[in-house]
Formats: structure tokens, C-alpha cells, sequence
């Protein structure tokens, strides 16, 4: 009984202050006058939670909507998540919806934390193209311009700590995720296929695109370069040391780790590749972005091609 108390002290809601009392009052038969004395409970506020206590709730059909979008959109915050009961037939003050995730506990808890970033310089090893993007980040023609890094993650086997690295090439039209692959080392393989892959996927664009990246050593081999050159691509690289040239894709890492990898544990590079591989879909085809009308990137460029 202490314990419960000492609870409703430390930050619970009026609400669940009033159903504790009322539960120590009916299972104890303890005062309600000295209970709310010591959960701090205004005696008014108390009676007025039991009196909501018995009516039907009246946005129970909007907290079972609430509920099953949430195992569609795990990390989904109220915000999107007004639209996406939009997309239900539901019209809902923000507010309203806040309100109603924090009551049934669908508030995001994505653990967060900074690791050390990857970094793939290894100095001067080939040609650095100029930075011809120079942080022009939006583009109104699809598959105009993309964007790519390498991104770092960690996994067990056996007990032993070992790598897997990412590669994605990204559209900066709608924020597509149009190519990737997936490796155990940083190699040129994984590297060198993301890009084909790409190259083929943007082949529809009627101008001619550029594709932009770090000075990572991979980037400045011969053989990446003459690929560009074959197919007609311009190759665009950030300046030395200077993350923002690139930020865009910094920041689909941060979101991937925060949503799916950090405060998890993978024990096989398969159960990481399949997490990411799952995530990468569910990027491009459900997470739906406010800089897009609030639309998935591919839902923001189908929707563009049909005006």
C-alpha cells in the first residue's frame, strides 16, 4: 500500500492518482480524506475522475485505431500520427490525439545514443571531384540527383563483436532510398554493386543526374569514376571533413539507428540485414514525412508523376 502511494507521489496523473485511491479505499477501507491527503489529490479532482470513471468512453473507437497503427508505425510520434487516422476517416485535434497516446502509452521511447562514426578517408588514393551539389539539397526533377555514404553497424557471432556496413544511394526528389546493399567488410563489391543498381533504377531521368558523396576511398577509384563517366553522370564530393556537405544521408543513419538499431542486440549478420533490409522498405513505402504532404517518399513520387 505504501509503495502505491509512494508512486501516485512521484508523477502519476490525476487519473491514475484517483483510481488508486478509489482501489486502496474499496480493497482497505482506508479514509479517502487521508488518502488524498497523501497522494496530494485535490479532493474536487477526485470526485470528478469517479464521476468520469462509470460514463462509456467515448474515444474508445479512436484508441483501437490508435493501437493497431502503432504496430504499423512504431516510432510513428501524435504528429504523423493525426494524419495517418486522417487516412482512417478520423478527424482528431492533435492535441486530442497527444493526449490519448499518452494514456494508453504509445509515446515513443527510442533509445538514443552517439556511437562512433565511420569514417571511410583514407586520405588522397585517387581523384576528388569538386562539390558541384554545394548543399543543394532538394531537386524537383526524379532521380536527378543522389546522394551515398557508408554507414557502420555492429553484431555478434559467436560471442565476437564483428561489422556489417551499409551503402544506400538516395534521391533527394523524395528522399528514396532507390539502391543498397549490405556487406560483413567495407569493400568496393558492395559498393560498386549499390551503384549499378542505382544507375540503372535512375535511368528514366531525361537530364543528366549527379550523384554526390563523401571522399571516401571507394569514391575516388578509377573504376567508380569512369562508371559515372559511362553512363553520363556528373560525381559530386563533399569537402574534406565536413559532414553537412552530406547531410541529407547523415541523417536517414540517424533516423535507421534510432528507430531500429540502437538499444538492440543482433546475435547473426542475418537478423541484421534482415532488420535493416525491413526498415529501408518500410522507409520508402510507410513512414510518411511532412516535407512530402505527408506521404511516403514512393506514395510522394507516384503521386507527382500522375499530375
Amino acid at each position: 500500500m505504501f509503495k502505491r502511494i509512494e508512486e501516485a507521489e512521484n508523477g502519476t496523473t490525476s487519473e491514475g492518482k484517483a483510481r488508486l485511491v478509489q482501489t486502496l479505499h474499496r480493497e482497505f477501507k482506508f479514509p479517502i480524506k487521508q488518502l488524498l491527503i497523501i497522494s496530494g489529490l485535490p479532493k474536487a479532482t477526485y470526485y470528478y475522475w469517479v464521476n468520469c470513471f462509470g460514463r462509456p468512453n467515448k474515444d474508445e473507437e479512436i484508441e483501437k485505431v490508435l493501437i493497431k497503427l502503432r504496430k504499423l508505425h512504431p516510432n510513428a510520434g501524435y504528429r504523423p500520427m493525426v494524419e495517418l487516422l486522417k487516412r482512417e476517416g478520423y478527424i482528431v485535434n492533435h492535441k486530442k490525439v497527444q493526449r490519448l497516446m499518452r494514456k494508453l502509452g504509445l509515446c515513443i521511447t527510442s533509445f538514443w545514443r552517439k556511437t562512433r562514426k565511420y569514417s571511410s578517408y583514407r586520405g588522397k588514393v585517387g581523384k576528388v571531384a569538386k562539390n558541384l551539389l554545394n548543399r543543394r539539397f532538394n531537386s524537383k526533377v526524379v532521380h536527378q540527383k543522389l546522394v551515398t555514404d557508408t554507414t557502420e553497424f555492429k553484431y555478434y557471432d559467436n560471442g565476437q563483436v564483428k561489422k556489417a556496413y551499409l551503402n544506400p544511394y538516395m534521391d533527394l526528389f523524395n528522399r528514396e532510398v532507390v539502391s543498397f546493399e549490405i556487406s560483413k567488410q567495407p569493400n568496393f563489391i558492395a559498393i560498386s554493386n549499390a551503384l549499378s543498381k542505382a544507375i540503372e533504377i535512375t535511368s528514366d531521368c531525361p537530364y543528366r543526374r549527379t550523384f554526390h558523396s563523401d571522399q571516401g576511398w571507394a569514391y575516388q577509384t578509377p573504376y567508380y569514376r569512369q562508371k559515372l563517366q559511362e553512363h553520363n553522370i556528373y560525381q559530386s564530393m563533399s569537402r574534406k571533413g565536413n559532414c553537412h556537405d552530406n547531410s541529407v544521408v547523415e541523417n536517414f543513419f540517424g533516423i535507421l539507428k534510432q528507430e531500429v538499431y540502437y538499444g538492440k542486440r543482433f546475435d547473426s549478420f542475418e537478423s541484421l540485414e534482415m532488420t535493416i533490409s525491413n526498415y529501408i522498405h518500410y522507409y520508402n513505402n510507410l513512414r510518411i514525412k511532412k516535407n512530402l504532404s505527408w506521404l511516403s517518399p514512393i506514395e510522394y513520387r507516384k503521386s507527382f508523376k500522375n499530375k
